[in-house]
């Protein structure tokens, strides 16, 4: 439908802004060698356009402008863009500009559509090219230089000056059926690779097939973390993904095999099979409920695990657009953990967001996967293994105070589970300032106390961010 509507838009707009012709006699007939007959022939032919209201076309029988008009105008509200080409959209345009005045008549509001035409742009051809770029200035509170001196932000001294993200994201449409996506860039001092390449192909059904080195996150399509603090998810895998489609819900299954391995220093990203299943069902606007499962498979003796498997129920409940209670329960291999979610849009408290995250970690086992929650500033807070924790709150506050000026605040208190081990504090202030809409720059003050649970594991960070979106 958003096809549809973005060529009616550019058809519609070329007629606006075309100079006003002298006025026609609109029951007057099209002569019968006029052009337009060829072209609204030759659309018809190709399933574009429909004709009379029985659907036929009156061979040599001669047409006025205004059934010309008339027909148009049904054309362009039921136009089949899956088989429109750019040569159908410039004759669509011709026959517009050339039947403007009876378009006019006919009541088609023309300018009130110029607003889609980028979509149909997009849509119809040639390279789409967008990306980041983020460079960070890290002072950190120590050196490592000291035995026993915990280093947790920086990896060589107090200081460093890092490309912290680099990339180039790239988008062809290869036609109404196929799309090929690719990412190429640097990622916290990886070197220069492709880390994205996948194709998206439109299947009956209301269907879609991935194939390629894609992301997936679940916990993220959910709402369920807020900066880096996916647990399952938030990963880019290499192999095949479908999602299905139906009414107010949706079905996804992936297959993938994870490449490449250390025996010396197993993880659970080492090579190995890795498959998944999600299902949500929005039973309105307000009420949502998802089941994902993932299971993981290891080609090599790990001392980590032979296999693991992972599922978890999430569900959230808006009470408004801008209030949202949500939360989720995780069991992995039999350990389980869950979280509550009160989610606060700036809407609603005019000053600030709000979002408050309380997890509740049942047994000592529990660990997540992805990199460590909360560690948007580089040192490990919690670090992965959460059952050294009965639970753990974290706190995010952020003002938009105008188009160039945002403050948010951190705070997270992870109260440890064992005897003897310390509670982790993790706390945040910032500023960031938009130059542009592109370009903004952000100051950071991040601490941490008790790195997971370890008693005098603290470091602090001041980091200067230098980001450009484009």
């Amino acid at each position: 439908m958003k096809k549809i509507l973005a060529l009616v838009a550019v058809v519609a707009l070329v007629a606006f802004a075309a100079p006003a012709f002298a006025a026609v006699n609109p029951f007057m007939d099209v002569p019968l060698n006029h052009w337009a007959y060829d072209a609204v022939g030759q659309l018809a032919a190709r399933g574009v356009l429909s004709g009379y209201p029985d659907g036929t076309y009156k061979g040599n029988q001669p047409t006025t402008r205004y059934e010309m008009a008339s027909a148009l105008a049904r054309a362009l509200a039921v136009v089949d863009m899956e088989k429109a080409s750019r040569q159908d959209v410039e004759m669509l345009k011709k026959l517009v500009v050339e039947f403007k005045d009876e378009l006019d008549a006919l009541g088609v509001r023309v300018d009130e559509l110029d607003g889609r035409v980028a979509l149909l742009e997009e849509g119809l051809g040639g390279w789409k090219f967008w990306g980041e770029f983020r460079f960070d200035a890290k002072f950190a509170g120590n050196d490592g230089s000291v035995p026993g001196e915990p280093n947790l932000y920086t990896a060589n001294g107090d200081t460093d000056f890092n490309l912290n993200r680099f990339r180039i994201w790239m988008r062809k449409k290869v036609d109404e059926k196929v799309t090929f996506t690719a990412r190429i860039g640097v990622n916290d001092g990886t070197d220069l690779n492709w880390d994205r390449y996948y194709i998206d192909v439109a299947f009956p059904w209301d269907m879609t097939f991935t194939a390629g080195k894609y992301l997936t996150d679940w916990q993220g399509d959910d709402g369920l973390y807020i900066d880096n603090d996916a647990w399952y998810t938030d990963r880019t895998l290499t192999g095949f993904w479908l999602t299905k489609h139906f009414g107010q819900g949706m079905f996804q299954v992936f297959a993938a095999h994870r490449e490449g391995a250390d025996p010396a220093a197993p993880t659970f990203n080492d090579e190995g099979y890795e498959w998944g299943a999600r299902l949500k069902f929005s039973f309105n606007e307000k009420f949502w409920l998802s089941g994902n499962y993932i299971g993981f498979t290891y080609d090599y003796p790990s001392s980590i695990a032979d296999d693991i498997d992972v599922w978890w129920v999430a569900a959230g409940f808006k009470f408004s657009p801008n209030w949202e209670l949500k939360g989720a329960y995780y069991d992995m291999d039999g350990e389980s953990a869950w979280q509550a979610i009160l989610d606060v849009k700036q809407e609603a408290l005019k000053f600030t967001s709000l979002w408050i995250e309380y997890v509740n970690i049942s047994d000592v086992g529990f660990v997540t996967i992805t990199d460590g929650p909360w560690d948007n500033y580089g040192a490990d807070v919690t670090g992965n293994w959460l059952g050294a924790y009965d639970d753990i709150w974290f706190v995010k506050a952020e003002q938009k105070w105008n188009d160039q000026f945002r403050t948010f605040q951190r705070f997270l208190k992870g109260n440890a589970r064992f005897a003897g081990a310390s509670d982790t504090t993790n706390w945040t202030i910032g500023v960031q300032y938009y130059y542009t809409p592109a370009l903004m720059f952000e100051l950071a003050y991040d601490d941490i106390s008790d790195a997971m649970t370890v008693a005098g594991d603290d470091d602090h960070l001041i980091r200067f961010r230098t980001r450009v979106t484009f």
